[in-house]
């Protein structure tokens, strides 16, 4: 699902890193969590695992998995989860295929055509191209909308552009109604389902969405076969589900959907659609738009069709039929165990999903071969004798593309035990040639800062800090911070961060050639070996990137999570509302302030207590240990509250959402910021009051984490 360059989720993250004063040549650089006598060798260690990951088995690892379409639900799938679990089974890790049920709508009728001026019927369907043999495999689902509402539908046209809330504005002030109309609105600038999900509240009777080609297509690069850009006829298949109320199932929030468990009547699921949604090409939009008449749109709402866009609505009008199979379906996730010795009841966790729309070699095949290299690497070195301290999760899930289902019903079973164990969640998506995305829980700033030092870009012989810190601020003559990126939604990440409190980091590679066959039957290996990693090389390097974290986060004598970093990037977050917000005088975030100003504070105690612990020689025995880092793991679940955020309780995070009518992109401190957004300034300042109780929580976990290693140490 995690398309970063063709979304408005922002993924990619090409900030600078800050100065980092480096240590002697001789001298084995710094790592977080550990005490220098070991940072010699666990750098020897992990020299060992980045040599070991493998460009051809990678390949081999895609070619199984994109073989053949295996959307979730359908035995291809169960068949892509069977080779993933015989595979980690044969590296000797302990695997199970855990089994989950969840509302998965396949169309079962398809139709629309234009009735007036002129006749016109759509072909809604992506033809297959003799130079690519995959895009004519059976078992190719139709292109849909998942959780479309089902519906017949006759009404005139209204082009809204990309179907953002500005865009209705804009309408309002023509005296344009997209009311009992059918809507056309462009793919980009916000995720999908908010486009529908804004055609409804304005009334709108069904809403089309296309794939311009200014955006996605022959106007940013050479259409497949001939370049990576999609093709005329190509279609972006997608969940339009309200993802920011909840994610997984639509039947079960909030609990895990096995068979024979309880579900709700669709009719009460708050994040299904009642109005018929349906994705198109441009081929099969132009001569609907071609047809509408009213006022030309303006510049910023044209697109790269070779005719002038008029608003409507009408005269062209069109009748939209849909309905759909709305049944369960089964899913399978693929869940590995590598036991921890010193610390077994703390859990690092590393997930990619394996089901795609059709083929998938990019997304997820790339992610979910670099996962699978990355578990064969820890098996190798078990073999070599090495056991983690923590306990290693690896898995695959399913169902993501139609709403991180598969993770979200795993997190939901396992929500207590994973309250207790949870340390840190890693994950990966899509992974392409391209410059390194990073986003996540700011108190693992720090720790990837460290990691990023220690691995090579694969085209270069610099670190990947390096290269995401190409430029330096004339001004002061440094390089800028290092910082990470906040994660709203559109990956499996969600339900570990938002719903669970577990710290997270989401990272890949890619660029923009992903855009031209996200989501459709041209997302081949094919594909991928002519325009994106073809030989690997990123494959390798995001494997490496997860083994290196992967051996901190599971050896560290102390988790390696720092709060200085959070405090600051909280006080960057006040500052940017206080500075949006239309009536500053009357936001009152003065309790918010203190807190991080005491977090501040906290972090610094935390930090000497930390290094005086890890300057004690000999080494603290782990069982003295164990406290301390439970409690450090459990710093995230503090910014939590029971009763979530304002109409969405399953978004429990106070620091980070996505954004309520952004999807993938990230609100941060989302109560406070999403009221000032809408000039509610009473509900901005009660939000401001559950901040600060949230960061009250943190800054106690925090000291008693200070506490803990100061105890241990005595």
């Amino acid at each position: 699902m995690n398309l970063r360059s063709l979304l408005p989720k922002s993924f990619l993250v090409l900030v600078a890193a800050g100065a980092f004063a480096q240590a002697p040549a001789q001298a084995p650089a710094p790592i977080r969590g550990f005490p220098a006598e070991e940072w010699r060798a666990q750098h020897e260690r992990e020299e060992k695992a980045k040599a070991l990951p493998q460009a051809d088995r990678l390949r081999i690892y895609m070619e199984h998995m994109a073989a053949k379409p295996h959307t979730a639900g359908s035995p291809a799938s169960k068949q892509v989860a069977e080779y993933l679990a015989a595979q980690l089974r044969e590296w000797g890790l302990e695997t199970r295929i855990e089994n989950y049920e969840a509302l998965l709508p396949y169309p079962t009728s398809r139709s629309l055509e234009m009735t007036a001026p002129v006749r016109f019927k759509a072909s809604l369907k992506e033809p297959p191209l003799a130079e690519d043999k995959d895009t004519s495999d059976s078992g190719q689902i139709p292109t849909y909308n998942a959780y479309s509402g089902s519906g017949d539908v006759t009404a005139p046209l209204v082009y809204v552009n990309y179907g953002v809330p500005e865009d209705y504005e804009y309408l309002k002030k023509l005296g344009i109604s997209v009311r009992g109309k059918i809507v056309i609105v462009r793919y980009g600038k916000s995720w999908r389902g908010t486009k529908p999900k804004l055609a409804e509240e304005n009334g709108a009777a069904a809403c089309l969405i296309y794939s311009d080609p200014r955006d996605d297509g022959f106007f940013q690069n050479d259409v497949y076969p001939k370049g990576p850009a999609r093709p005329s006829q190509g279609v972006q298949r997608g969940s339009v589900v309200d993802m920011p109320i909840y994610a997984g199932d639509p039947l079960s929030p909030g609990w895990a959907s096995e068979p024979g468990s309880k579900r709700i009547a669709r009719s009460e699921a708050k994040s299904l659609l009642k109005i018929p949604v349906m994705p198109l090409s441009w081929a099969d939009a132009r001569p609907l738009l071609e047809q509408l008449t009213g006022p030309v749109a303006p510049e910023a709402w044209r697109g790269a069709l070779p005719f002038t866009y008029h608003i409507g609505p009408g005269p062209a009008v069109a009748h939209l039929k849909l309905d759909f199979d709305n049944s369960t379906k089964p899913l399978y996730d693929v869940i590995a165990t590598i036991p921890g010795s010193a610390y077994k009841d703390q859990w690092i966790l590393y997930g990619n999903h394996h089901d795609a729309w059709v083929n998938g070699a990019s997304d997820p095949g790339s992610g979910a071969a670099a996962l699978l290299e990355t578990a064969r690497v820890l098996s190798e070195l078990r073999k070599q004798g090495w056991q983690p301290k923590r306990t290693i999760i690896l898995a695959l899930w399913d169902g993501e593309e139609f709403g991180l289902i598969g993770s979200t019903e795993w997190v939901e079973k396992h929500q207590e035990e994973l309250d207790r164990k949870g340390a840190v969640y890693l994950n990966s998506d899509s992974n392409g040639r391209g410059p390194l995305g990073v986003a996540g829980s700011h108190s693992l700033e720090t720790f990837l800062r460290e990691v990023l030092r220690d691995v090579n870009d694969p085209e270069s012989a610099k670190s990947l800090l390096e290269t995401l810190a190409p430029r330096r601020d004339a001004q002061k003559g440094r390089r800028q911070e290092f910082r990470l990126q906040a994660l709203g939604a559109g990956s499996d990440y969600v339900a570990f961060l938002h719903h669970q409190g577990v710290a997270t980091l989401n990272l890949g590679f890619g660029g923009g050639e992903q855009a031209g066959i996200y989501h459709s039957i041209y997302d081949t290996v094919e594909w991928y070996n002519k325009f994106s990693d073809s030989s690997r090389a990123y494959g390798r390097a995001l494997a490496q990137v997860m083994t290196t974290s992967i051996l901190r986060l599971a050896d560290a004598p102390v988790l390696p999570f720092e709060f200085g970093g959070l405090a600051r990037t909280l006080g960057r977050y006040v500052d940017e509302i206080r500075t949006a917000s239309p009536r500053p005088q009357l936001l009152e975030v003065t309790e918010v302030q203190m807190q991080v100003e005491r977090l501040l504070a906290a972090a610094k105690t935390y930090d000497d207590e930390l290094q005086s612990l890890l300057r004690r020689s000999p080494a603290l025995a782990p069982e003295k240990l164990v406290k301390a880092n439970e409690a450090i793991a459990r710093t995230e679940r503090a910014l939590l509250l029971p009763d979530g955020l304002p109409g969405r309780e399953w978004y429990r995070h106070q620091i980070y959402a996505p954004g309520l009518y952004t999807g993938y992109t990230a609100k941060t401190l989302p109560g406070i910021r999403e009221a000032v957004e809408a000039d509610r300034m009473e509900d901005a300042n009660r939000e401001a009051r559950r901040v600060a109780q949230a960061l009250r929580a943190l800054v106690a976990q925090v000291e008693e984490s200070a506490r803990l290693l100061k105890s241990a140490g005595e």
